[in-house]
């Protein structure tokens, strides 16, 4: 997750590719990198933002928190996290990580489990229009 180079940095793309690929707009990459939750890795010289493959998958992680109601804070901390995790030495360091990054697994599954909820009402409210 983190910006430092990785084997998967050596191929980039430009935000189009990384919009195709992820199957989100152009405008939310953009507001992304804006709020810094996803900044480019780099810029052509015309300006253009360059990603790379970390960079993609740094973007679906924020992608599947999205429908789980997270919001961009509690996104920019998961991924401060995750990115922490990578680097992190210290073995007391790393559990207190861990311990933070099972709290957001435990709100994921809460949020999980809710939508699940929702949906069951959900179609139960369409069987009963099926019924008419």
């Amino acid at each position: 997750m983190s910006k430092t180079p990785s084997s998967t940095e050596g191929r980039t793309m430009h935000i189009g590719e990384l919009a195709e690929r992820t199957g989100l707009s152009l405008r939310t990459i953009r507001h992304y990198d804006e709020v810094g939750i996803l900044p480019a890795t780099a810029r052509t010289e015309g300006g253009f933002r360059v990603y790379t493959e970390d960079d993609l998958e740094r973007l679906m992680v924020i992608r599947r928190m999205k429908p789980l109601g997270f919001t961009l804070e509690e996104m920019t901390d998961l991924l401060t996290v995750l990115d922490a995790l990578q680097e992190e030495k210290d073995p007391a360091r790393a559990l207190e990580l861990r311990r933070r990054l099972a709290a957001f697994r435990d709100a994921a599954t809460d949020r999980r489990a809710r939508m699940v909820e929702t949906l069951a009402r959900a179609d139960e409210f369409i069987d009963i229009l099926a019924k008419y």
